[in-house]
């Protein structure tokens, strides 16, 4: 059995676009998917690309990924990943892919003098706040997600001066 790691390519918008359902199912969240195989080709194969994705395979086959992006810390003064999705297919967890995965994302990190790895979770997924945690991963409990989105987005927009 092997198992590796790599960039996907140009040609597999379809396949991460299919995780990205299948996360989305998993995290009771299918409703908020507005993605199609377009808007993911041009979000990681466009001509300025900012998102990122790495597959996991086990044998051969596309078994997991992680879609990411860097941010930056105005702290350290340096950029860092923000993992957006991590996911691998129930039929191959606990075979070392998940893990494998963040190593990739946390040596990208280092290998480019980047500061910091960091993502969130939903409070109510034990299984991984578990598996996070034996990685070394700090839960930031002081720290509030915000997000502002839809029409409230549009209502922000427009209230420029």
């Amino acid at each position: 059995m092997s198992l590796s790691i790599r960039r996907a390519r140009p040609d597999e918008a379809g396949l991460v676009l299919a995780f990205i359902l299948e996360l989305a199912e998993y995290e009771k969240l299918s409703h908020e998917v507005e993605a199609t195989e377009q808007t993911i080709a041009e979000a990681l194969f466009g001509s300025n690309p900012r998102l990122y994705c790495a597959i996991g395979e086990w044998d051969g086959e596309a078994v997991g990924f992680a879609v990411w992006f860097t941010n930056f810390s105005t702290f350290s003064g340096r950029h860092g990943i923000y993992l957006e999705d991590l996911y691998v297919r129930p039929s191959h967890r606990g075979k070392g892919l998940g893990k494998a995965l963040l190593v990739y994302l946390a040596k990208e990190c280092v290998d480019n003098g980047w500061s910091r790895l960091q993502w969130a979770v939903l409070d109510w997924n034990a299984p991984s706040i578990a598996f996070y945690k034996s990685l070394g991963a700090v839960m930031m409990d002081d720290w509030t997600l915000c997000r502002v989105s839809g029409p409230a987005l549009r209502r922000l927009a427009g209230s420029a001066n």
